[in-house]
């Protein structure tokens, strides 16, 4: 209550003077009051009040002042019972200050909150109705969350209801709040009712990130458990159009409609619901979802009837529905593959293989058999299928013939053979498939005269690849009919007619390699060899490499076989016919059955000759087998020393790890023809590929080769060459930087070097690779093309070897190794060396020098 300047006047203190002075001269200065209102704040709440009082007295509609005079006030109440008489004062004080603040939200909701603590029901539902009508609706945002909060604490549902319904006007949006708030108080029917709504505006977004797909089984789940409660809404409409929207939650849906019926007693409808669903879902899914809710549902009903009759006794009438049900229940279970079955069937009726399951699953029921064929011939889009559509066909007329039924068998097959499929072959399997069950009838002029048909030439020809005419009109280039057509022919049919076969798959350009050599070969059964040559010809003219590998192979040998030697010439024009072009992949054999005949019938230079094309004609991984037969063969006409010039070739040809056994072999054969000293040149050009780190055993057999039939100089060669290959080997990079910085560790250099502190470690690197760069070169091997070759003897001494190895031997053989005694330019006389007889079959026809 405002008070009198006398009063004011009686409370003043003397350290007040200045700001009553200060509001004296400018009584309308809210800076001012707040000032002294401050000063004062630390005093009693009598004073503090009434210098509220005044100021809002001279300001009465300063919003700072009366903010913090309500503040104030609600402060020194604040712990008070809420019946004390401050309370109403506080109240009071809201009051007046809403005359001038009715507009201030703020104060709106501190007095509606002071009124909540106070648990003025009644007038806080007021309080908030006059702030909605006296604020602008811009700021309605900031009074209803605490209105709302406010209708929540109290079970006043319909005060609740009435408040929400309002706030929903305003803010839409919210309406999962209201719904949520409806189901918490057991208001579905009004919850449904909303829900539906939202979820039929195509506009509605959820505050709580929920999709329209989400709301609907929401809506869903709401309705159908509580079936009771919910009277407003139509459930069996809503649920089918939630199954036509959303497809890919049909069976939840169905399952759901079911439910609903259950809760609600309708038990015979529910099992329609079900029957229904499983008739008409899509998806392996849904059709689980759906068949388990049913089992489950039927072994309820079971249970449910078992209880009820051992509670109130067994009757009759009781028994026969029990079994009823369990009939139903058994019944539904054995129906689960078909209706398994008929689900895939409606998501892909052009699967023919689950065509083929459905047929299975009849098995014993001829007519349903029968009907299922039926319906899937006439479903099946060739285009579209998914699998061979001919199968239906050939297993529908097999069905027939199965029980005996033949002359439907073959009106089947006359309609399968109608049908445009879209590969040539499928038309070809199902003629193909009639002739086979003729012939298992014993009609064989029946299946002749049905494959007659089928390779008969159309009056549209057509290109056998030519997808825009149908395939019966390119049948009569389908290799399969053919083939049986030929096979049937050479069972039942004569010479000349099987002949014609042939003669027109050639014709047409059909035949396979298989194909020209069965004709071939049925030439030959028959005694027609040179129309089995001429037919070989033909094939071979209608193919190139690799295909006419077969051909030729085949033919090659039958011509040998034939003619022998008799017609030499033409059979080698064959086999340079056949050479010329052939791929090195497809040559060994080849090359082999040439040199064979002319080792038979021909001449041994031929087949030398043919050898050594041999060994360049082919891969290079199958050269050194064609090397060892060819050597082999060498030897066994001409003598083992005329394979030198071979073991020569092979090792200049072949890879180093092949050519490192050629060498061994050409040393040891060498030595057991006493030719020493050409036994080791050989090992000392080999040893110029051989690493003595990884080719350990190619210089012990050297060294024990050097231990038998040298001496100490042999040996000491030997081993300087092993050096010299080492350090040839050790230029490597990864070899030569480990040596060097082994090197670098060890003390060399000047007494400078030393007395400044060693040579540098790039210095000593660099001398020690000019040192190993310098050995290598004066190990290096001279040009291997002058070495001279002496015809030694195992028993010779010491000094006729050294004799030896100076005298020039009119025999010598250059096998490319330097002679380091070619450097002496006098003349040296002829040393005789002591021979060994050899056996003249050593040498063939070769004439041993005197």
């Amino acid at each position: 209550m405002p008070i009198s300047e006398q009063q004011s006047e009686v409370i003043f203190e003397e350290d007040d003077l200045p700001y009553e002075e200060e509001i004296l001269r400018n009584p309308y200065a809210v800076k001012c009051w707040l000032r002294y209102v401050e000063h004062k704040g630390t005093g009693a709440p009598g004073p503090l009040n009434l210098i509220y009082e005044r100021s809002l007295k001279e300001l009465p509609g300063s919003y700072k002042l009366w903010y913090n005079y309500l503040k104030v006030r609600r402060k020194h109440v604040k712990g008070r019972c809420i019946i004390d008489p401050g309370y109403e004062d506080v109240n009071n004080a809201f009051e007046r200050a809403l005359v001038f603040m009715h507009k201030m939200p703020r104060i709106w909701l501190d007095y509606c909150q002071f009124l909540m603590d106070q648990r003025k029901i009644s007038r806080v539902r007021r309080t908030f109705d006059r702030a909605l009508r006296a604020l602008p609706i811009s700021q309605h945002h900031r009074i209803w969350p605490l209105y709302l909060k406010f209708v929540r604490m109290y079970p006043l549902h319909e005060t609740a209801v009435r408040v929400y319904r309002r706030y929903l006007k305003l803010f839409p949006e919210n309406a999962e709040k209201y719904i949520e708030y409806l189901v918490s108080i057991d208001r579905l029917d009004e919850a449904a009712v909303r829900m539906a709504d939202i979820v039929n505006n195509a506009n509605f977004v959820s505050k709580v990130g929920k999709s329209n797909h989400q709301l609907w089984h929401d809506l869903c789940n709401l309705i159908c458990k509580n079936p009771t409660k919910v009277t407003s809404l139509k459930v069996d409409p809503i649920i089918r159009g939630g199954i036509k929207r959303f497809t890919d939650e049909r069976g939840k849906l169905w399952c759901s409609l079911a439910d609903y019926y259950i809760r609600s007693g309708h038990f015979e409808k529910a099992r329609d619901i079900y029957e229904e669903a499983i008739q008409t879902v899509t998806t392996v899914r849904d059709f689980t979802q759906v068949f388990d809710a049913y089992a489950q549902f039927e072994e309820s009903m079971i249970s449910a009837k078992m209880e009820t009759t051992s509670e109130l006794g067994h009757a009759e009438e009781d028994d026969t529905d029990l079994e009823l049900r369990l009939e139903r229940y058994e019944d539904l279970m054995d129906r689960r593959p078909l209706l398994l079955n008929s689900v895939l069937l409606r998501q892909n009726p052009h699967n023919v293989h689950e065509w083929h399951k459905r047929v299975n699953l009849f098995e014993g029921k001829p007519k349903e058999i029968i009907n299922t064929y039926t319906e899937a011939v006439q479903t099946v889009d060739a285009n579209q299928a998914t699998g061979k559509l001919y199968t239906l066909w050939v297993e529908f007329a097999k069905y027939y013939e199965k029980h005996g039924q033949i002359p439907e068998a073959r009106l089947i097959f006359e309609k399968g053979t109608k049908v445009s499929y879209v590969k040539v072959d499928d038309l070809g399997a199902v003629w193909c498939e009639w002739a086979e069950m003729e012939l298992r009838h014993e009609n064989f002029s029946e299946a002749l005269v049905l494959l007659r048909r089928a390779t008969a030439t159309p009056k549209n020809k057509a290109s056998y690849y030519d997808k825009s005419e149908p395939v019966q009109n390119r049948l009569y280039k389908n290799l399969k009919v053919w083939s049986m057509y030929a096979d049937l022919e050479e069972s039942f049919g004569t010479f000349k007619s099987t002949k014609a076969v042939y003669d027109r798959m050639v014709d047409l350009r059909i035949a396979t390699p298989q194909i020209i050599i069965n004709y071939g070969m049925f030439l030959e059964e028959h005694k027609y060899y040179e129309e089995a040559f001429k037919a070989y010809e033909k094939g071979i003219g209608l193919f190139k490499w690799p295909n006419v590998f077969d051909m030729w192979n085949t033919y090659l040998t039958k011509f040998i076989e034939r003619y022998g030697g008799k017609k030499l010439e033409r059979a080698r024009d064959l086999f340079e016919q056949c050479l010329d072009g052939c791929p090195k992949k497809f040559a060994k054999g080849i090359f082999l059955l040439y040199a064979k005949m002319e080792e038979n019938y021909g001449l041994a230079r031929h087949a030398m000759a043919v050898y050594e094309r041999a060994t360049e004609g082919v891969l290079p991984e199958e050269q050194n087998e064609m090397f060892n037969i060819y050597i082999k063969r060498a030897a066994e006409v001409y003598g083992v020393t005329h394979t030198r010039s071979i073991y020569e070739k092979a090792i200049e040809v072949l890879p180093e790890e092949q050519s490192r056994s050629m060498c061994l072999r050409f040393a040891d054969l060498e030595r057991k023809l006493g030719e020493i000293d050409r036994a080791r040149a050989v090992y000392a050009h080999c040893s110029q590929m051989c690493d003595p780190r990884t080719t350990a055993a190619f210089w012990q057999t050297w060294k024990e080769f050097e231990i038998k039939h040298g001496n100490e100089d042999t040996v000491r060669e030997m081993l300087r060459i092993k050096r010299s290959v080492q350090a040839t080997f050790n230029t490597q990079v990864n070899f030569m930087s480990a040596q060097m910085l082994a090197a670098s560790k060890t003390p060399s250099g000047t007494v400078s070097d030393l007395g400044s502190g060693g040579l540098d470690d790039m210095k000593l690197l660099e001398q020690r690779a000019q040192v190993m760069a310098a050995e290598a070169e004066a190990d290096k091997p001279k040009s291997k093309k002058d070495i001279l070759f002496v015809r030694g003897n195992a028993k010779a001494s010491d000094a006729d070897l050294a004799e030896a190895a100076r005298t020039t031997n009119p025999e010598e053989i250059n096998i490319d190794i330097d002679d380091d005694d070619d450097e002496s330019g006098d003349d040296v006389d002829e040393v005789q060396v002591e021979t060994q007889a050899v056996p003249t079959e050593v040498y063939g026809n070769i004439q041993q020098q005197e």
